[in-house]
């Protein structure tokens, strides 16, 4: 990146002269323009000489980053299925109009290693990957931006039951060579092939190329179900990387790839691993660490999934604000000064739970008056921004504030530095 900012200071002294380059908002989350000095000079000379071609393309490369205009996101998870059934979309679009939501996470890669619109890529064409539940994906991006509704495009990671039986050696394997699976029987693929970093960046820069604002991704950690202990990972691959350090490094390159290209990139993450320990090291995933290098970070806190006695309630699930609130006061503490690096701060933005865990022995209904303290809950944990989710995609449209009352349509903000905000995977 440095070097392209050094090209483009080059760039400007030849489109414009000597003018002093002045950052604006929009460029708060580029690093600070590198300075020639005198035994550099031989070097510039050489940049100078640069063809026009080779000017636009450094100039296009660092003006997309500046265009990254980030919003204050309030939306709600839709799924490939609901996405592509048009009369399922419309009514969301709706209720989307009238209320406080701006935003959409659709499924782009799903659960299943499936590519749900057409994506014509090397790997995903390769391996046949698309299932085309959104027939119209385009039709779809143009109708949603004319609601002005900024969208996200969820990419699952590293469970995906599909791509390892085309390509065998890029799954997680057992002791005698046969492909480790979980308890619904998915396979998993090795988050040390560097083949399947490759392949989600393709995904990603495909998913922007159709109009995504937003790369998510999920799933970016190990399995730690029945079994996975048995797991064993070449030496060649690890080269003595833990599998914090692993999952950390894929981020870091993930998202050196796919900010250049324009969009916004961010990962959800359990919320059991804030804080680290344990858990943290079983999934991989290091709180702190990975928001070094994200745009947003989404701590999956739904009150059903931590257990009795969790934060010192009794039964988290029947106390929606109070398990927020203390997830996020723990989010505060964890981060400390991490993820405030190169002129941007990260944003913490939650999933929040709009279903009912009739599973659990200890559990509540939820309905208007849960989701309304969960997000009551983000707020006095001084963050702005949260996420919906519901499986099922069926939202408590009457818990959310009108669109008249929160000017909806003005939601777009100036820089990551000036929001103070902080799925089941």
């Amino acid at each position: 990146m440095k070097a392209k900012l050094s090209l483009l200071l080059v760039c400007m002294v030849l489109v414009s002269g000597c003018k002093r380059y002045e950052r604006t908002e929009e460029d708060m989350t580029m690093p600070a323009p590198v300075v020639v000095t005198r035994g550099q000079e031989e070097n510039q000379e050489k940049e100078i000489k640069m063809s026009e071609k080779e000017i636009h393309i450094v100039t296009e490369s660092v003006s997309q980053e500046s265009r990254r205009t980030p919003v204050k996101v309030k939306g709600v998870y839709i799924s490939a299925y609901v996405a592509g059934t048009k009369a399922l979309m419309d009514d969301i679009i709706k209720h989307i109009d009238e209320t406080e939501i701006n935003a959409v996470v659709i499924d782009v890669k799903d659960d299943n290693g499936r590519i749900t619109f057409s994506m014509d890529s090397p790997l995903v064409s390769e391996i046949a990957a698309v299932k085309r539940f959104i027939p119209d994906m385009e039709g779809l991006m143009k109708k949603l931006k004319e609601h002005n509704i900024y969208t996200i495009a969820r990419v699952v990671a590293f469970r995906d039951p599909y791509l390892p039986e085309l390509k065998p050696d890029l799954a997680l394997k057992l002791p005698d060579g046969s492909t480790y699976r979980d308890n619904k029987g998915m396979a998993w693929v090795n988050p040390y092939k560097q083949e399947v970093w490759d392949y989600l960046v393709e995904v990603g820069i495909e998913a922007h190329k159709m109009g995504f604002d937003e790369i998510q991704f999920d799933y970016i950690r190990f399995s730690t179900e029945r079994g996975v202990g048995d797991v064993v990972y070449e030496e060649e691959d690890t080269q003595g990387r833990s599998k914090t350090d692993i999952i950390t490094e894929f981020i870091e390159y993930a998202y050196e790839r796919l900010s250049e290209e324009g969009v916004f990139v961010s990962a959800d993450v359990f919320g059991a691993i804030i804080g680290g320990g344990v858990d943290s090291d079983a999934v991989g995933q290091s709180y702190g660490d990975m928001a070094d290098h994200l745009d947003y970070i989404c701590p999956m806190i739904y009150p059903s999934h931590y257990g009795d006695g969790y934060f010192g309630i009794d039964h988290p699930d029947t106390k929606p604000y109070d398990t927020i609130l203390a997830a996020l006061k723990g989010s505060k503490v964890n981060l400390g000064d991490h993820g405030k690096e190169e002129g941007h701060e990260i944003v913490v933005r939650p999933w929040l739970q709009d279903f009912t865990a009739s599973y659990l022995d200890h559990y509540i209904e939820y309905g208007d008056e849960q989701i309304r303290q969960q997000i009551q809950a983000v707020y006095d944990a001084g963050y702005d921004e949260w996420l919906l989710w519901s499986a099922a995609c069926r939202y408590h449209w009457s818990a959310l504030k009108p669109s008249q009352e929160t000017g909806r349509a003005g939601q777009t903000t100036g820089s990551l530095e000036n929001q103070s905000g902080d799925k089941a995977a």
